[in-house]
């Protein structure tokens, strides 16, 4: 079972991710990760990508790619696997798939985690992290016992730049103009498959699991 996550940032697509790769036991696989890890064990493949990365410059599409078929060529993905932040692109989408083709191989599902962009602003300008052990919470999700105090070690928490209203309206207007193609692209394939992304996290995942149990 392949599968590819889709969603704006803060939709939750990465939470469902990991919870599908848990239940049937297949890789949650994010681009970050490998790139990570390939430049931590010096591959050949991470020391290419690593001189864009010093650059400041995108890793291009087909080196990300050969990448991740690398990760995805490993013992572990043999019954699957769950792609988490790639493709982010229409070009992505098709040197994967001409990749995957050659191999005989090609994607299962596209998953599209669906959130309007008012609730997923609502929701990242929520959160709060703490400035000394990292935790996160959530001001009416995940409130801490006392407002502005983490549980965890007492310590103030803050908003972080990333989660402020004005942040996350630009990544949902560079979701929009890059990445949202993405669903017309899979529907065409007839793989895309949609969840409310509204509903509770547990709900979502439901729905994720009656669409792949089907």
């Amino acid at each position: 079972m392949k599968i590819i996550m889709l969603g704006a940032p803060g939709a939750g697509k990465g939470t469902q991710a990991k919870r599908i790769a848990d239940k049937w036991k297949i890789p949650h696989i994010s681009t970050g990760d490998i790139f990570r890890a390939n430049i931590k064990n010096g591959t050949e493949l991470g020391m290419e990508a690593k001189k864009y990365m010093d650059q400041g410059a995108l890793v291009p599409d087909e080196l990300t790619v050969k990448i991740l078929l690398d990760r995805v060529a490993a013992k572990d993905c043999e019954n699957g696997y769950v792609l988490d932040g790639f493709p982010r692109t229409i070009p992505q989408a098709e040197v994967l798939d001409k990749a995957l083709s050659e191999m005989g191989d090609s994607i299962d599902y596209a998953i599209n985690v669906d959130v309007p962009d008012d609730s997923i602003i609502n929701r990242m300008s929520g959160r709060r992290a703490c400035v000394s052990c990292g935790a996160t919470y959530h001001i009416e999700f995940a409130p801490t016992k006392t407002e502005g105090i983490c549980d965890r070690c007492g310590k103030e928490l803050i908003l972080r730049d990333d989660d402020k209203p004005e942040t996350v309206k630009k990544r949902l207007m560079v979701y929009h103009e890059q990445t949202q193609p993405l669903i017309d692209y899979y529907a065409g394939k007839n793989i895309l498959k949609s969840v409310d992304g509204t509903k509770d996290m547990k709900e979502v995942f439901k729905d994720i699991q009656a669409i792949l149990e089907a």
